[in-house]
C-alpha cells in the first residue's frame, strides 16, 4: 500500500499504528492525520530514537500494510 492510500484511509489505519507504536496517543495520531513526516517525528519523540530509526520503522510498517488492513 502506498503512502497516499494510507493517508487517505488514515482513520481506518490508526488502530494499526497504535498496535505498532503503543506510546502514540489518540491525540498524536489525530494531529498527524496521516502525514508521514509528522508521524515519523512523533515516533522519534515518544520513543527517543533517531530520525533514521523512526523512518526505518515507518517504512517497515508501510511495506506490511495491505488492503486487508482496511476491512
Amino acid at each position: 500500500m502506498n503512502w497516499d492510500t494510507i493517508q487517505g484511509n488514515w482513520k481506518q489505519l490508526t488502530g494499526r499504528a497504535k498496535q505498532q507504536w503503543g506510546k502514540l496517543t489518540d491525540d498524536d495520531l489525530q494531529v498527524v492525520a496521516g502525514h508521514r513526516d509528522q508521524l515519523a517525528g512523533k515516533i522519534q519523540e515518544r520513543y527517543g530514537i533517531a530520525k533514521d530509526e523512526a523512518e526505518k520503522q515507518l517504512k517497515d510498517w508501510e511495506d506490511r500494510a495491505d488492503d486487508s488492513w482496511l476491512k
